[in-house]
């Protein structure tokens, strides 16, 4: 079957489409349509076997392998393709991922009080978030990656038709394409002619230059062709602004910021002049890079920096303490009033008592060293004691002493579910909803067998769309409105 085949595979969505489909592969049988290149590689396998130079062979591997490139280039752009017509199609006809509009009935009323264009432009979003879910779940993908394809792949088609078509060709890396979208959607709205020029430059550019120095090359014509003043447009940017964390391996994670320059230099310098000072002193054997980590982590922790004297010489003895932590950090805030960052960590009872090396848990990211686990909880002010089965991790009993319903209930399910039972997300279950599966009005109870964590917005995939768990019983399989059964993922930890 060819690529073109292939293709229609990827995008018979109902009967119709089968039916058509089924057609074409007679069709293909019949007329016993072969690739050239699958005929050529058959061919060549029925031949005697032939001695074939090194080099002869080196360019042979050398073709293929940009012929292989050439078809995924192709592959990736005709998803992206497929991702915007569904999730157009989506906010277009939001009736298949929710139901019937209940705006139509003259006689309906919205009990939220909304106007029928506010419910109308809600239901256009929950259907595309809806059709998104459908897709992440199909293709293992992140959420926020599906939805940024079909973004892409409308920004292409709207302001970038000549990349456009050189991304489906499959002359164009898939890299290369995002970078293009992302600065053509910075282009102001209403200037056009600015999209031309730009679509005009990268087009050339794109199917030429590396990644990185595509990047360098599209970001200096969008300077050039933008219409705006660098203020309207750090503005604008600056209403992005935001602060996101990173798992890594070996129990370590990246903090990340997205500041204005002028805030993020002055808190960088803020940090580095304290650990330039510090590793200065008498006795101190951290790195510069490993003395603004411990500086930040305080400053964000604990509070603030206190000014350091000229004369360092009383400070000397506190310079490096046993802890290894900078020590330089004091709070602006009373003690008494001071509220400490909050983490929930999780230490088999084996391995506190010292029968086991397996590793605490930290909530929202993963396993940690035993020992810094212990540390922690000697400075804990409460615990709560869940008794799991050693070999499986199943929770078989949640402490009595700290029964009140409500609480002791959603501890119970958090630890059941540590993150949001939808597939694929791993929101923390501490910052999620606790849902009724099966929902009250249907009969379902209020119990631990009938309830889980969901973030906010699977909360609202849920109850808005035709996302569902097994209407009759509640089971504990997700059905999308296409038909696909999704078991929930395993545990994570």
């Amino acid at each position: 079957m060819n690529d073109g085949a292939r293709e229609r595979v990827e995008r018979a969505t109902d009967d119709d489409d089968l039916a058509r489909l089924a057609e074409f592969d007679q069709w293909v049988a019949e007329q016993a349509l072969v690739d050239d290149e699958i005929a050529a590689y058959l061919d060549a396998l029925a031949q005697p076997a032939t001695v074939v130079s090194p080099a002869l062979g080196v360019t042979l591997a050398m073709d293929e392998i940009e012929r292989v490139a050439h078809r995924q280039r192709e592959a990736i752009a005709a998803q992206y393709a497929a991702i915007g017509e569904v999730l157009a199609d989506a906010r277009e006809h939001p009736e298949f991922w929710l139901g019937s509009d209940p705006t139509l009935d003259p006689a309906w009323q919205d009990p939220r009080g909304r106007s029928v264009a506010a419910v109308r432009a809600e239901r256009r979003q929950v259907a595309a978030r809806a059709a998104i879910c459908d897709i992440a779940t199909r293709l293992h993908l992140a959420e926020t990656t599906v939805s940024a394809r079909g973004a892409h792949a409308a920004t292409l088609q709207e302001r970038l038709p000549g990349l456009w078509r050189e991304f489906l060709s499959g002359a164009v890396d898939e890299r290369n394409a995002v970078t293009a979208a992302t600065l053509a959607a910075t282009l102001p709205d209403v200037a056009s002619d600015s999209w031309t020029l730009f679509d005009a430059h990268v087009t050339a550019m794109a199917g030429r230059l590396t990644p990185g120095k595509f990047l360098m090359n599209a970001r200096a014509a969008r300077e050039r062709i933008h219409r705006e003043s660098l203020q309207e447009r750090h503005v604008r940017a600056a209403a992005e602004r935001a602060v996101w964390l990173d798992p890594n391996l070996d129990g370590m994670a990246t903090l990340t910021a997205s500041l204005p320059a002028i805030e993020a230099h002055a808190a960088y310098r803020r940090v580095d002049q304290t650990a330039r000072h510090l590793r200065g002193l008498p006795g101190e054997t951290r790195t510069l890079a490993q003395l603004r980590a411990d500086i930040l982590a305080d400053l964000l922790i604990d509070g603030e920096t206190y000014p350091l004297p000229d004369d360092t010489a009383a400070a000397a003895d506190t310079a490096a303490p046993a802890s290894g932590r900078a020590l330089v950090v004091t709070s602006c805030v009373p003690p008494h009033r001071r509220r400490k960052a909050q983490i929930a960590i999780t230490i088999p009872v084996l391995s506190i008592l010292g029968h086991s090396d397996e590793p605490a848990t930290l909530d929202g990211y993963g396993p940690i060293p035993l020992e810094t686990a212990k540390r922690l909880a000697g400075e804990s002010a409460s615990w709560i004691r869940v008794l799991t089965h050693p070999v499986s991790g199943t929770v078989l009993d949640l402490d009595r002493k700290t029964y009140r319903v409500p609480r002791a209930l959603r501890r119970w399910l958090e630890a059941q579910h540590p993150v949001c039972i939808f597939p694929g997300c791993a929101r923390a279950a501490r910052d999620c909803d606790i849902d009724h599966r099966l929902e009250w009005a249907r009969g379902g109870p209020t119990a631990a067998g009938n309830l889980g964590p969901e973030c906010e917005p699977h909360h609202g995939v849920k109850t808005e769309s035709l996302w569902r768990f097994d209407p009759r019983t509640g089971a504990v399989v997700w059905l999308s409105p296409t038909g696909r059964e999704h078991a929930l993922d395993p545990p994570p930890f």
